[in-house]
């Protein structure tokens, strides 16, 4: 693959659309469109974004039993839609100062620990190159609406069984949600 030009089609408030033009193998040009939190990407190690966009918060309760997941309407899924607690890392943030923000933002509660961070993960590798940082942990107190008027969350608590009857129901999960939610609900755990 060889990159030939990197075009910025158009600029909204959030996020920038490109066409990326690249010679493939068998010596065809192909134009792949993506989106980027980046406005100005310019070259090939702009694409591979250097900087991690957003934290994306995996926390059970202190007990290890239950796994904390947002219940939010997702216009592009025009639907209710599974999914973990995540954002934006803002200006100078840690990965760390985020995840706390985030997850005093979105369900009122505490992170108590930070057991791992994985990064270098792309929620939607075939058409952006937002990064981010998957924080595992523990969390913790009351549960608050979401601070933000323009986003409608409810947050809960789910047992390993109460996770499976979304997961047979079919309920519409992320997909890094759905993937970890059913592995998670494998696991030996004392809700049985």
């Amino acid at each position: 693959m060889k990159l030939k030009k990197i075009e910025k089609v158009h600029q909204g408030k959030f996020i920038a659309r490109y066409d990326v033009t690249y010679r493939l193998e068998d010596g065809r040009d192909k134009v792949y469109e993506m989106i980027s939190r980046n406005p100005n990407i310019e070259t090939a190690e702009d694409l591979r974004n250097p900087r991690h966009d957003s934290v994306v918060l995996v926390m059970t309760d202190e007990s290890g039993e239950h796994l904390l997941l947002n219940r939010e309407f997702r216009m592009a899924a025009g639907d209710w839609v599974y999914n973990f607690p995540a954002g934006l890392i803002d200006g100078e943030e840690t990965c760390e100062e985020a995840a706390a923000r985030e997850l005093r933002e979105e369900t009122g509660l505490t992170l108590l620990s930070i057991d791992d961070v994985l990064s270098n993960s792309y929620g939607a590798i075939g058409f952006s190159n937002e990064k981010s940082n998957c924080v595992y942990g523990t969390a913790g107190g009351e549960f608050h609406p979401s601070t933000s008027s323009e986003e409608e969350i409810h947050a809960g608590w789910y047992s390993r069984a109460e996770v499976r009857e979304l997961l047979e129901n079919k309920a519409p999960f992320s997909g890094r949600t759905q993937s970890f939610c059913y592995l998670w609900s494998k696991e030996s755990g004392g809700d049985d």
